[in-house]
């Protein structure tokens, strides 16, 4: 059963649909990221999803509970960092984790080891008497997140995790991310590409509210698979000889002795390749996949919406 379940999510803002028959599933364990750029209606998503916002249309269950039908036990089994984290400034973290582990109805008996195992988990430890307004950004993202585990909820939300924090402490939240999810499901929506395939075993990318593509990690590689070789030869043969070779659909030159082979998919040259570089000594120095940038998969999903006019279903759904 998944822990967390969508069907056909939409909703409105007056004349604007935000979000367009969204579903999507997330399994125990597992790290899944909601991409796309900004307006694409991942916080509208979000919202939807922590019950913050209520759909037009459609079903969201939380470990099997309907949350629009019985929200109190749903929402008792989420944790949610929205993308401004909901700090007060003045409060010490521990008094800020306390007042948050009560919120979220932890037991007065359990309290401060709730609050303990969420500071060693996010690793805020040696801060716990320091107020939160003095802190980084980077140590204030990981109050966000433990404010959010600390009732060592099932499901976790985060909206934006990484926003605003310089490179050594995106990396620091991320490896915190993929941590708390060994333990819990969690969710995460970005903008940044990289960070999904760092970060998430699953990727979901909304474009204009809709869903996209849907798909693992290891589905996003294979589709990055763009059919093309980087090839490199000392003395290069001229292009001409390289399409006449069966299976070579076109070749682009990058710069003196470098090339872009694109190949059909059911004709992979690179044995060819390899026994002609031999056979007429033109000094093959490379000879690797070429793979698709995380951008170009990006765009090209997004300009096939545009072409169509209409939301593509999403793609790889069915995979494990």
């Amino acid at each position: 059963m998944p822990t967390l379940s969508a069907v056909s999510l939409s909703r409105r803002f007056g004349a604007r649909s935000a979000v367009r028959n969204v579903s999507l599933a997330l399994k125990q364990g597992e790290v899944a990221g909601l991409l796309g750029p900004n307006g694409a209606g991942k916080t509208t998503t979000m919202q939807m999803l922590t019950g913050n916002l209520a759909p037009h249309h459609g079903q969201i269950s939380v470990m099997g509970i309907d949350l629009l039908q019985a929200p109190k036990a749903a929402k008792a089994h989420i944790g949610y960092l929205p993308e401004i984290a909901p700090l007060y400034r003045e409060l010490t973290v521990d008094e800020y984790l306390r007042f948050a582990a009560r919120l979220h109805g932890v037991p007065a008996a359990a309290l401060r080891a709730a609050v303990e195992a969420a500071k060693e988990r996010c690793g805020l430890a040696e801060v716990g008497r320091r107020c939160l307004g003095v802190l980084s950004k980077g140590y204030q993202q990981r109050a966000g997140i433990a404010q959010a585990i600390v009732h060592n909820p099932p499901v976790v939300i985060l909206d934006e995790p990484t926003v605003g924090l310089d490179p050594i402490q995106i990396r620091e939240i991320r490896a915190l991310i993929r941590a708390i999810g060994d333990a819990h499901s969690v969710l995460l929506s970005t903008h940044i590409l990289p960070e999904v395939e760092a970060t998430c075993d699953r990727v979901h990318i909304m474009h204009h509210g809709h869903l996209v593509y849907s798909d693992s990690i290891q589905g996003l590689h294979e589709r990055r698979q763009a059919h093309r070789l980087l090839v490199e030869w000392r003395t290069p043969p001229d292009p001409a000889a390289l399409t006449a070779i069966p299976g070579i659909a076109e070749v682009a030159a990058l710069a003196p002795g470098r090339f872009h082979v694109r190949f059909h998919p059911d004709a992979d040259p690179t044995d060819a390749l390899l026994r002609l570089s031999l056979a007429h000594d033109w000094g093959l120095q490379l000879i690797e996949p070429a793979h698709a940038s995380l951008e170009e998969v990006f765009v090209k999903l997004t300009q096939s919406e545009a072409a169509d006019g209409a939301a593509p279903p999403a793609t790889g759904a069915g995979r494990p």
